[in-house]
């Protein structure tokens, strides 16, 4: 039976790319933590992954060249939320050094998960081609 690389490989491809573009906005929210009026943005994980999930082959039909595509973004740029802070500084700043450390160990440890999942998998494989040699 044909194993298909792409099944293999693409959920990884889809988590460490998802949590590649959450990490590129927690750091911005980190490096703009005393900028005035700035405004924390996130994007939902679980919901960026379930969207990834739930769309996989389903795209809408663009029947003229000034039709866009759908809102809600792809899996390379899921929807960009802002984050509704519980306490906002004078300054109109919503970042929470604490909330965005947390994020960001969050992500990094569902990036460093998956990237051990993924390196588990590609021995599996290269043991079934070697034979275990």
């Amino acid at each position: 039976m044909p194993i298909d690389i792409n099944q293999v490989f693409a959920p990884h491809e889809r988590v460490m790319s998802l949590a590649g573009r959450r990490l590129d906005l927690l750091a911005a929210n980190m490096a703009n933590a005393d900028t005035p009026n700035y405004k924390a943005r996130d994007i939902d994980f679980k919901a960026a992954l379930a969207a990834v999930d739930d769309g996989a082959g389903k795209r809408l039909a663009t029947t003229r060249s000034g039709h866009i595509q759908g809102a809600g973004g792809s899996s390379s740029h899921p929807a960009t939320l802002y984050r509704i802070p519980e306490q906002p500084s004078l300054d109109g700043n919503t970042v929470d050094a604490q909330k965005e450390s947390a994020a960001i160990a969050e992500t990094a440890t569902r990036y460093q998960a998956s990237l051990s999942l993924l390196d588990m998998q590609i021995r599996n494989l290269r043991m079934a081609i070697t034979g275990g040699r």
